[in-house]
């Protein structure tokens, strides 16, 4: 059959096989499909969102992804209809080898709501391979003295399809002289061989070249052929025997190189170079030849490669011991070596579909991740288990075999903890257990939580009056333990009324900075307590904010002049005038200045004192100096004169400090009179004496 017919079939075969099968099975929470391998770019292969029960409007909203292990690219989702289809070539074989079964595991993720669904789609085998075999011609010396029904074991040929496909039967060209026994399938050990039908006649035949031909069991069915060689022999009429015709050893895989497998032992009941034994291997399946080394002279098969169990189980060799008769002789036995499974693969661990940043408020049971494992061991030394560092506020739950969800487990507060470094680790059943790790870093978004907080609930401010327009003052912090915009704290007066004025007429508050500015001089004599409150507040949304209270006292600065007091009730400010009998005994209160200061504390605290007489001349009078009580320092007499005119300084405590000038007119009268007192306004008719008070 040609190449062209070979394919025209292929390709009919495979347009049959394009009607597939969706099936859900209960309780499983898989979509199962089937398609053939070698489908083409766009077959259909089943409408995935409908039987996930999606609907076409919320795949892409939903972030709708189809995420697989190995291969992503096979298949392929149409987000306009939903419909999975064949992206790329599948090639069961290449796919998953010689294996019974063979599915493309998917996992399907959709977001709002986060959910995972898993998909498995089963790949069709379909005769594509035609059965192979691995020498262009095989070799056989026989005797001609070998009976007829003698067995002559032929190496068959091997399909990499499976099933029907896989099944070989065996045809030989049509002769006289030889036909084939066929293996029994029940009995997969039994080999195909070439039966001898009668007698070999070396001088009349001495060569035969015949076709051998392997089937397989597709439709339309796929060959194979191999020339078989075959050498009549001159009589050396025993062959080499061995102990057994099949040997079954089993080894661990990773066994040390040069390790003894078996010793064979074939024996020739011929004597002399007839019975002298050599070994050679045949053949080793699958594609083991560089892995066993055979000794030609002792038979001892040793191993000269690395066995692993993951990558073949089984191995077949094939032994032929030769005599050294002329012509040699040629026996046959099989080697089977079982490869045994050792702990020598870590679990691995894959993370996917992070849900990252994770907002501080989400809520317990929220899937952050998904985490698959998987071993190459088998056994126990497959399974696996997977948990978590602990103490943190996550874990982990099993979803599928193999698959976890990684779960938020607790309450988050990003100002405790702003980035949890997970470790999954997965470890496998062995003994001694592998294990492996991953490492997940879930940075813990923040949430406007909290509001800006200062230090202290109020703030005592001292600040001197007169001081000039704009000056800082004092700047409040206040620190938002959240982050970025959630932090931005912006400052601003809680606005109120300080008498008739507002109280941004006084000062402001810098948003950003937080400096309180007074916006006009302080007088302390108008204001000694300004008590306000600032806000902060965040940007977030909604803004948190609290408040804080300024408690500012104007200090008071010397910038008031003593104030003289009227001598009497009414009128404005006046000179003493006051009449003093001269029979008044020394300590005797004639008069008293009074003054007030608008300042306050020593600023505020007045002293009097008497300005000497002009020319020197000692006065009887003297001034109280805290109290601003003129009295006589002795008794008064003649020489006295009758008008005295005395200079009161009035002076406060301040730095500097400041005064203020009262003129006192005392009149001296004898006894006889009785003294009076008086009071005459300071005006421009008044005379020299009652000149205005001298500040």
């Amino acid at each position: 059959m040609s190449a062209t017919q070979r394919s025209g079939l292929g390709n009919g075969r495979l347009l049959l096989s394009l009607l597939l099968l969706a099936a859900w099975e209960s309780g499983s929470g898989q979509v199962h499909y089937s398609v053939p391998e070698e489908a083409k770019h766009g077959t259909f292969v089943g409408r995935i969102a409908q039987d996930l029960g999606l609907e076409l409007a919320e795949l892409v909203p939903r972030l709708f992804r189809v995420a697989s292990k190995g291969r992503g690219d096979l298949l392929e989702v149409n987000l306009q209809n939903g419909i999975l289809f064949v992206n790329s070539r599948i090639d069961r074989e290449e796919l998953c080898g010689r294996s019974a079964e063979c599915s493309i595991h998917l996992e399907v993720i959709v977001d709002r709501p986060l959910q995972v669904f898993h998909v498995e789609v089963e790949v069709k085998d379909i005769n594509d391979n035609p059965p192979v075999f691995s020498l262009r011609e095989q070799k056989l010396l026989i005797s001609e003295s070998k009976q007829p029904d003698s067995r002559f074991p032929l190496e068959g040929a091997s399909d990499a399809d499976i099933g029907e496909n896989a099944q070989l039967t065996y045809r030989l060209s049509k002769n006289e002289y030889f036909s084939l026994e066929l293996p029994i399938n029940s009995k997969p050990t039994k080999k195909l061989s070439l039966t001898l039908k009668k007698s070999l006649d070396r001088e009349k035949t001495p060569e035969f070249n015949l076709l051998l031909t392997a089937a397989d069991g597709g439709k339309p069915e796929l060959t194979g052929t191999v020339q078989l060689f075959i050498r009549v022999l001159d009589i050396n009429d025993n062959d080499p025997e061995f102990e057994q015709s099949e040997y079954k050893v089993r080894l661990m895989e990773n066994t040390a190189k040069e390790t003894l497998v078996i010793q064979l032992n074939a024996t020739d009941q011929d004597e002399g170079v007839n019975g002298e034994v050599t070994y050679s291997l045949m053949s080793i399946k699958p594609n083991g030849k560089p892995l066993f080394t055979l000794d030609e002279n002792n038979g001892e098969v040793k191993v000269n490669g690395t066995l692993d169990y993951e990558e073949n189980k089984f191995y077949e060799i094939e032994v032929q011991a030769t005599d050294k008769g002329n012509p040699p002789m040629a026996g046959h036995c099989t080697v089977w070596v079982e490869i045994l499974d050792a702990n020598d693969n870590a679990p691995e661990i894959t993370v996917t579909s992070l849900s990252l940043p994770v907002r501080e408020d989400t809520q317990p049971s929220t899937v952050i991740a998904l985490i698959s494992v998987s071993d190459r061991d088998s056994g126990d030394n497959g399974q696996v288990i997977c948990f978590l560092t602990p103490n943190v506020p996550f874990k982990i739950v099993s979803t599928f075999k193999n698959y976890y969800s990684l779960l938020l487990d607790g309450s988050l507060d990003r100002e405790s903890v702003s980035v949890y470094k997970l470790v999954v680790t997965a470890r496998d059943g062995g003994s001694p257990s592998l294990s492996a790790t991953a490492s997940v870093s879930v940075e813990v978004a923040d949430v406007n939580d909290n509001a800006p907080a200062f230090a202290q609930p109020e703030y005592t401010v001292f600040v001197k009056e007169n001081n000039p327009p704009g000056c800082h003052i004092f700047t409040v912090s206040a620190r938002d333990a959240d982050a970025q915009e959630n932090a931005l704290v912006s400052y601003s007066l809680v606005e109120r009324r300080v008498g008739e004025r507002a109280l941004s007429s006084y000062v402001s508050v810098h948003a950003e900075s937080g400096k309180v500015y007074a916006l006009q001089p302080l007088d302390h004599e108008e204001l000694e307590l300004l008590q306000f409150q600032v806000s902060a507040r965040d940007a977030g949304v909604p803004p948190l904010g609290s408040n804080v209270t300024l408690q500012v006292f104007v200090l008071d600065e010397n910038d008031n002049a003593p104030a003289l007091l009227p001598p009497g009730p009414g009128g404005g400010p006046s000179a003493v005038s006051q009449v003093v009998s001269r029979s008044v005994d020394a300590g005797h209160v004639v008069a008293k200045v009074r003054a007030v200061d608008a300042d306050s504390g020593y600023n505020a605290w007045l002293s009097y004192e008497l300005q000497p007489a002009a020319g020197g001349a000692r006065s009887p009078f003297r001034v109280g100096l805290y109290s601003g009580e003129i009295s006589t320092t002795r008794a008064l007499d003649e020489a006295d004169a009758p008008r005295q005119r005395l200079l009161v300084l009035v002076k406060d405590h301040g730095e500097p400090a400041l005064t203020a000038t009262a003129t006192v007119l005392l009149s001296l009268e004898d006894s006889g009179q009785a003294p009076k007192a008086s009071s005459r306004a300071l005006s421009g008719a008044a005379g020299a004496e009652t000149a205005l008070v001298d500040v």
